[in-house]
């Protein structure tokens, strides 16, 4: 941005419209700065287009994972500016179906501001981000060049654009856009994506309805072997996906999940091809007990025209839903047909299979090329997330089935294959002894998950938390009170390979639920509870920091519309966290806080997360409480947390000793909390 910001400072080309340079700070405070900007700032009223500079990894090439929303001007101006241009519509659609667990400040401008924007993010090497390994030397040179280049150009043509004073025009549809291989964009509006997708949809029915025009003993021979074939390949598949999961449930439920994190090639090993041989296995069968009098020709036109049905279904469906992403599904599609018809007469002709084989080979080089750039996309971003995603999504599964699906897809149109060749054992064979060799490799724990290499580190996470909790009851009298050290590692792994280094944190010290309290009683600093329920709780000496929190109701009075007002102030720390749980028969109707209606988390619970700067004042809010039926004692608990993260008050000399114990394949966070817990009844 500075780099840019020079540039553009120094240069004599005019600029039609003003650009303003944000840098942000409290992003992980969830996003605050840039809300703060767009809500308050006098300057964010005459936006009218934004780029959203971002990371999820280390370097690399960054991705536009997100445009909009609609502007397809936008988009339009990322394909004609961009000198190495790397997009996808897809990323776009897996990013805001919520499953990648990540926010960006582009939903702040978006849906505060109302403005659209373009969101782009490095994503290479995402084991190291947001540890001690993310360091400015580890980014490339020329990855900072290549998102400079692209920067600069784009933000060159927004600043000299006649759309860009009067965007709101031009806010119409959703675009299809994906990059081929880094050289160019292909970006066309969504409606228009759907028109293409349906005349694909077509030629694939007048091709498999000619089929269906022949003489009646020929159709009814095609017919049935077309269904028993399709039949076979949901088959092959359906078990292919069991097969994997089978090994993954094993392997997670022996304790070797994430083998494959510092070596991902464990995965194609055992995954992969267990799949492929699954597939190839069912096929082989069907071929020798089913298919025992057609020819091989024949078989194979048949299993293509199945891949083919099968593509076209996905391709349908997709589009039905209005996913741009079904684009994949329409080259998936068109070129194996093109393929197909443009070979078909050398086909059908005596001996001419070695020349139709070339061909084919060569009419699926386009869908396979953009497959696997596509899938390695894929596993660049999510198999570092994989190592961060909690304690409750085994990442084994996750990643077995990604693997099974990837397998589906680029053997689907050589299953015909099968039926060509002459005999698959060797290939069975092959792939057998390498997934028994890789499952036995990984049983035993030869491959490590973590690696503390200065070349190549890929650390397990964990978070340290030294606190003090105080549970009171209704009257405000103390009824427990407890401290020590509270442990989260963020993946599936649990303390297993740290227990060895530390023996006192195993699972004799797993910390139990508070199931009164919300969020189990445990001072989260984000509600990811549900991510992360496998924790442990080292007892250890209480907290005393120099700037303790202070936490009182400060009135209690019954509104006109029978429900209950409770002013609360808090004072302590930049960072406080604050839980809300309504008991059986309450519930919040109201608070002062956000838009005025309160909303759980995914727990169930009310979560508030609350940071402040230097010289504030003290914090007051109220909530609202409905209470109905005759019980009107504990209506809800509520608890506030200070976080300790930075000056004095962070250290400790307990986090500190215990720190020193962990192995260096780790990298651990650590602060002090200090917990308060109320009950409050209506009365």
């Amino acid at each position: 941005m500075l780099e840019v910001l020079r540039v553009l400072a120094t240069s004599a080309e005019a600029l039609q419209h003003a650009v303003i340079f944000l840098f942000n700070g409290a992003e992980e405070n969830v996003l605050q700065a840039s809300h703060g900007f767009i809500t308050q700032h006098p300057w964010a009223s005459s936006i009218r287009a934004f780029i959203n500079l971002e990371a999820a990894g280390v370097g690399g090439k960054e991705l536009v994972f997100q445009t909009g929303p609609e502007n397809p001007w936008l988009v339009q101006a990322y394909v004609s500016a961009a000198k190495h241009p790397f997009a996808s519509v897809v990323a776009q659609e897996v990013f805001q179906s919520g499953i990648i667990p990540s926010d960006t400040d582009f939903r702040i401008y978006r849906d505060f501001g109302n403005i659209p924007g373009i969101d782009l993010a490095f994503i290479e090497n995402g084991y190291i981000y947001h540890t001690k390994y993310d360091t400015a030397d580890r980014i490339l040179t020329d990855s900072i060049q290549r998102a400079g280049d692209n920067i600069l150009a784009v933000l060159k043509y927004l600043a000299t654009s006649d759309m860009l004073a009067s965007s709101s025009k031009y806010r119409h549809g959703n675009m299809v856009f994906f990059d081929v291989l880094g050289l160019f964009v292909i970006a066309y509006p969504s409606h228009v994506g759907s028109v293409i997708n349906y005349m694909v949809v077509m030629a694939v029915v007048l091709y498999l309805g000619k089929k269906l025009l022949q003489p009646k003993h020929k159709t009814a021979n095609y017919m049935k072997d077309f269904l028993c074939g399709l039949g076979i390949t949901l088959i092959s598949w359906f078990t292919s996906l069991v097969t994997v999961l089978i090994i993954a449930v094993f392997i997670s439920l022996i304790g070797q999940s994430l083998s494959w994190y510092n070596h991902f090639y464990v995965s194609v090993c055992l995954y992969g091809t267990a799949a492929i041989a699954k597939i190839i296995f069912i096929h082989t069968l069907a071929k020798r007990l089913y298919y025992v009098n057609a020819s091989d020709q024949y078989l194979g036109e048949v299993f293509f025209d199945i891949s083919l049905f099968v593509h076209c279904g996905f391709l349908v469906t997709l589009t039905y839903q209005g996913l741009c992403t079904a684009f994949i599904s329409a080259v998936w599609v068109a070129f194996p047909l093109l393929t197909k018809l443009c070979v078909h007469k050398d086909f059908m002709q005596h001996g001419a299979q070695g020349k139709f084989i070339a061909f084919y080979l060569l009419g699926m080089f386009i869908p396979y090329l953009y497959a696997l750039y596509l899938i390695w996309a894929v596993f660049e971003m999510f198999t570092p997330i994989l190592g961060r995603s909690g304690s409750e999504i085994p990442p084994d599964v996750v990643l077995a089935s990604i693997m099974a699906g990837c397998t589906m897809i680029l053997s689907s149109y050589f299953i015909n294959f099968i039926y060509l060749a002459k005999s698959t054992k060797k290939t069975m064979l092959t792939l057998t002894l390498v997934c028994t060799i890789t499952f036995l490799l990984v049983c035993s724990g030869t491959f490590f998950p973590y690696s503390s290499n200065p070349a190549n580190p890929k650390p397990k996470r964990v978070f340290l938390q030294h606190m003090t909790r105080t549970f009171h009851d209704l009257e405000g009298n103390v009824v427990k009170q407890d401290s020590g050290i509270w442990i989260n590692g963020f993946d599936y792994t649990g303390m297993s390979h740290i227990t060895p280094h530390i023996p006192e944190i195993n699972d004799t010290i797993r910390a139990h639920c508070e199931e009164n309290a919300p969020l189990c009683g445990f001072p989260w600093y984000l509600p990811v509870h549900f991510l992360i329920r496998k924790n442990w709780y080292l007892p250890a000496p209480g907290v005393s920091p120099r700037n303790p929190a202070h936490f009182r109701l400060l009135s209690k009075e019954e509104t006109p519309w029978d429900s209950i007002k409770l002013t609360f102030e808090a004072t302590g720390p930049s960072h406080m966290s604050f839980y809300v749980r309504a008991h059986k028969g309450s519930t919040l109707s109201q608070w002062s806080l956000g838009n005025g209606t309160p909303v759980t988390s995914k727990g169930g619970d009310y979560f508030v997360f609350y940071s402040h700067g230097l010289q504030a004042s003290a914090w007051q809010f109220w909530i609202e409480v409905q209470v109905s039926g005759e019980q009107r004692e504990g209506m809800l608990t509520v608890a506030i947390a200070a976080h300790y993260l930075s000056g004095e008050d962070k250290l400790s000399s307990q986090l500190d000793a215990l720190k020193e114990k962990l192995p260096d394949w780790t990298f651990p966070s650590a602060w002090k909390d200090q917990m308060a817990y109320l009950v409050f009844s209506v009365s």
